[in-house]
């Protein structure tokens, strides 16, 4: 385990970085996990996952928060939504088979990938377009439908929640970035309490990666902060390019 950790550490800098902007870091974190410690259990390989990113998108969360104005009346709700719905979602997969989802996020990811590069201003500036009561209402329903969908299955979670926010709330993608955060942190938050009561956090390996996981999205949120939305956006058509190719190429299997 000793040459592993070094490199799991980097993949974990890495995440932090591309996942305190847009999302996605899971692409990177948690096929490194189970590539480099084939011998662990899946569950506890998750687990640790959850566990290195959830301290990243804290920080994250942190320095949006300080310096990205947000709309706490709508991302409260969202968030004890979200956290409601994703250990629902945790609970449901052991009713359903998250795989049968595969071809409807595949079809999603095109949509989505599709209508921000037909959009060239798409998130562009930042002009909400709700009253503040529908902002609470719509942010109540996405951050369940998305919170649920987090606990049940996960990858492109922040991915859909920047493009709710882009596309339903009229924020720029910076915002929306800032906003997705709070609401991942909730739910990776929900996901920790399963985790760590089931004893499936290997801490040994978790606790160093966190604090890569840290640096590198305290960097990349500022990265994004300074060079503002269309940055993000960049990185977010990059991110969801690489999670469509990742579903088409667990759907060939």
């Amino acid at each position: 385990m000793t040459p592993t950790l070094p490199a799991l550490c980097g993949f974990a800098f890495a995440a932090g970085f591309i996942d305190s902007a847009v999302g996605g870091g899971g692409l990177i974190q948690v096929p490194a996990l189970f590539v480099l410690m084939p011998q662990i259990a899946p569950a506890t390989l998750l687990g640790t996952n959850k566990f290195a990113s959830v301290w990243g998108t804290a920080a994250a969360s942190w320095q949006y928060a300080r310096r990205v104005p947000l709309p706490w009346h709508a991302l409260l709700p969202a968030c004890a939504a979200a956290f409601a719905a994703s250990n629902a979602g945790a609970h449901a997969v052991s009713a359903l088979r998250p795989e049968l989802l595969r071809p409807l996020i595949l079809v999603l990811m095109l949509a989505v990938l599709a209508y921000t590069l037909w959009k060239k201003d798409l998130g562009a500036l930042h002009a909400p377009r709700l009253t503040q009561r529908h902002e609470i209402a719509f942010g109540v329903l996405v951050g369940a439908v998305l919170g649920f969908y987090d606990g049940f299955f996960g990858p492109g979670t922040g991915s859909f929640l920047i493009f709710a926010f882009v596309g339903l709330f009229g924020f720029s993608f910076l915002a929306a970035s800032a906003s997705a955060k709070l609401i991942n942190l909730t739910t990776n938050l929900a996901a920790i309490g399963y985790f760590a009561y089931a004893g499936n956090i290997l801490y040994a390996v978790a606790v160093p990666m966190a604090a890569c996981n840290v640096a590198g999205a305290v960097l990349g949120s500022h990265l994004a902060i300074r060079k503002g939305s269309g940055h993000v956006r960049g990185l977010f058509i990059l991110i969801v390019g690489a999670l469509i190719a990742r579903f088409a190429w667990d759907m060939a299997r």
